[in-house]
C-alpha cells in the first residue's frame, strides 16, 4: 500500500511539473510581437519604463507613443502631434492627397528629463521635433525647421554636442543648435558613411536608409538596412570611436526581411533588437529578438536567425490598446476619441461630432468629393493578423441623394460596404478597387433606416482577402459582392484599415450616425 502512495504521489507530481512546464511554454512572448501596422520603431527606455514612437505618415493626430514594461504589451498613451501641417495635402483639396507621405521614421529620444520626438516630412518639407516631459500627461510643444532630413537619428553627445545623422546611401551627419531648434551655422555638415549599404553587396535594389545611432561604451554604432538585388531587406552596422568616424561596416541580420527598428537594454542587462517585417496587406510588423555584444560588435538573433518564441515570460495581448471596440457613449459634453482612432488626413472638426445625438458618430457631408479616396472626415483603425473582422451599425435617415456612406478596407485598391442614395432611394452598394479602379459590384435596394456593415480581413499565411457583409438586425449576415484580393500598395505605403466615412457628390448637409464599431480575431461564419 505505500508503495502504491508513493508511485501515485510521483505521478501526480510529474504531471504538475509536466503541466508547468506547459503553461510555461505557453506564457512565453510569441513573434511578430503586434500583428498590425507598427514600422519604423524608435525606442528608449526610462527605468523600468519603455517607450516606442512609429510611423502614420498620412493620418491624423500622428506619430503614435506607445509604453510598455515587458518589451510585448504596449499601450497607447498620446501622439506627437494632432496636426502635421494644414495645408491642401492635408486637407484633401483640389485633387491632392499625402498618401504614402505626411511624416516618417521618427527618432526617440530621452535627455536630461525630457521626451524629444524627431520626424521628417516631404509633406511640409521641414524636420519636426516634438519635446514634453510626461508623454502621457502631458502636450508635446513643437519645432520644426528646414530642410527635411530623410530618415534621421537624433543624437545628444556626451559633450553636449546635438546631432542628426540622416540621409539614404551615403549617410551624413549634421549639427544641431543646442535646443534643437534648427541646424547650427558653420558647423559639421559631411558625409561620414559614403555607399553605407556596399558592405552587404555591390549591386543595391535599395541603398541604406533608416539610420539609427547609439552610443556604447565610448563606441558609436549606426544601425541602417540595405536591400541586396535578388535578395532580402538586410540590418547593416557601422562602428567608430568618433562620431565623425571612420566607420567600419559588417552585415548584423538576414532573415526573413525582418530590417530596421531600434536596440534596447533592460533593467537587467538584456538586449534586444526591435525590427519590422514587410508582411503584405496587414503592413510592417514588429518582431523582437534577442542581442548579444561580441568582440565590440552588436550580435543580432540566434545562429543568425529571428526567433519564432522568445525567452520573456509573458503573453502577448496582441494589439490591445492599439485597436478598440467603440460604443460612442461619453459623458455630456465630451467630444473626444479614443487613441486607437486616426483620421485619414487632417479632419475638419465642423462635421463630425460625439455629441449631437448622444451615444453616436455623427459624421456630416461639409464639401462635394469625387470618391472614396479623397473624402474628408474618413475614421480609421488599423486591421490586424491573422484574422481580423469588424462591424458597424448606421442610421441612414439622413442622407441626401448623391451621398455615399459606409465601411471600408482601407488602401489604393480598397473595398467598401455602404449605403448609396440616388433619386431618393437609398441601395446597399459593395465596391472594389482590386483593380485600381473601383467598380460597383453589387447592388440591393434597401428600405431601413438603420444596417449593420462588416469586413473580415484573413491574413493568415498571407492570404490577405477582405470579405464584405451586411444585417438588417445584427445577428444574421449575408455576404455582398466580392472578396477582395488586398494588396500592400506603395502610394499608400500602408497597411489596411477599418475607416467609416460618409461623403457627398451632389449636395452637403446629409449625415449618418454610427452606433459601434466593434472589433474581434474571429472571422464571420455565414449559414
Amino acid at each position: 500500500m505505500e508503495m502504491k502512495r508513493t508511485y501515485l504521489l510521483v505521478l501526480a507530481m510529474l504531471f504538475l511539473m509536466l503541466k508547468a512546464e506547459v503553461f510555461a511554454q505557453e506564457q512565453r512572448a510569441q513573434n511578430p510581437i503586434i500583428h498590425a501596422d507598427v514600422p519604423d520603431m524608435a525606442m528608449v527606455r526610462v527605468g523600468d519604463t519603455y517607450y516606442m514612437a512609429s510611423t502614420t505618415m498620412h493620418m491624423a493626430p500622428g506619430v503614435p507613443i506607445m509604453k510598455s514594461h515587458d518589451l510585448v504589451n504596449w499601450k497607447l498613451v498620446s501622439y506627437a502631434y494632432d496636426t502635421l501641417v494644414d495645408n491642401e495635402k492635408m486637407r484633401l483639396e483640389n485633387g491632392n492627397n499625402a498618401y504614402g507621405a505626411g511624416s516618417w521614421a521618427p527618432s526617440l529620444r530621452y535627455h536630461k528629463g525630457v521626451f524629444y520626438v524627431s520626424t521628417f516630412s516631404a509633406t511640409s518639407g521641414k524636420t519636426h521635433v516634438f519635446t514634453t516631459r510626461d508623454p502621457e500627461n502631458e502636450p508635446w510643444k513643437a519645432t520644426s525647421f528646414s530642410p527635411s532630413l530623410h530618415d534621421h537619428s537624433l543624437f545628444f553627445d556626451d559633450d553636449g554636442r546635438v546631432y542628426m545623422l540622416y540621409a539614404g546611401g551615403d549617410i551624413r551627419i549634421v549639427e544641431l543648435e543646442a535646443d534643437v531648434s534648427g541646424i547650427k551655422e558653420g558647423a559639421i555638415n559631411e558625409i561620414i558613411v559614403p555607399d553605407a549599404g556596399k558592405v552587404a553587396a555591390e549591386n543595391l535594389m535599395l541603398h541604406a536608409e533608416g539610420s539609427q545611432l547609439i552610443k556604447h561604451e565610448g563606441k558609436y554604432y549606426l544601425f541602417n538596412i540595405t536591400w541586396p538585388r535578388n535578395g532580402m531587406r538586410t540590418v547593416v552596422i557601422h562602428r567608430a570611436d568618433k562620431i565623425t568616424g571612420p566607420y567600419e561596416g559588417r552585415v548584423a541580420l538576414r532573415d526573413r526581411g525582418i530590417a530596421q527598428g531600434c536596440i534596447i537594454d533592460t533593467p537587467e542587462g538584456d538586449w534586444y533588437a526591435y525590427l519590422f517585417r514587410d508582411y503584405g496587406a496587414v503592413g510592417r510588423i514588429p518582431y523582437l529578438t534577442p542581442m548579444k555584444w561580441e568582440d565590440g560588435w552588436p550580435v543580432l538573433g540566434i545562429d543568425g536567425k529571428v526567433p519564432d518564441t522568445l525567452d520573456i515570460p509573458v503573453e502577448n495581448i496582441g494589439v490591445e490598446e492599439i485597436v478598440a471596440s467603440d460604443f460612442f457613449k461619453r459623458k455630456k459634453g465630451d467630444n473626444t476619441l479614443p487613441l486607437a482612432w486616426q483620421w485619414n488626413h487632417n479632419p475638419d472638426n465642423r462635421y463630425w461630432s460625439l455629441t449631437e445625438r448622444k451615444g453616436h458618430l455623427r459624421l456630416t457631408t461639409g464639401r462635394v468629393d469625387s470618391d472614396v479616396l479623397q473624402a474628408r472626415n474618413m475614421l480609421t483603425q488599423r486591421t490586424f493578423g491573422p484574422e481580423s473582422s469588424a462591424a458597424v451599425s448606421m442610421d441612414v435617415s439622413n442622407m441626401k441623394d448623391g451621398d455615399c456612406a459606409g465601411f471600408i478596407a482601407l488602401q489604393r485598391r480598397y473595398g467598401l460596404v455602404g449605403v448609396k442614395m440616388e433619386k431618393g432611394t437609398k441601395y446597399l452598394v459593395m465596391i472594389s478597387a482590386e483593380t485600381n479602379e473601383p467598380v460597383e459590384l453589387d447592388r440591393i435596394p434597401l428600405d431601413k433606416k438603420k444596417v449593420h456593415l462588416k469586413i473580415d480581413c484573413d491574413f493568415k499565411e498571407r492570404t490577405d482577402k477582405a470579405y464584405f457583409y451586411y444585417s438588417l438586425d445584427g445577428k444574421q449576415w449575408t455576404a455582398i459582392g466580392e472578396p477582395l484580393q488586398m494588396a500592400y500598395t506603395l502610394p499608400h505605403f500602408m497597411g489596411y484599415r477599418f475607416g467609416l466615412f460618409n461623403y457627398a457628390t451632389e449636395t452637403t448637409g446629409g449625415y449618418v450616425d454610427f452606433d459601434y464599431f466593434k472589433i474581434s480575431d474571429q472571422l464571420t461564419k455565414v449559414k
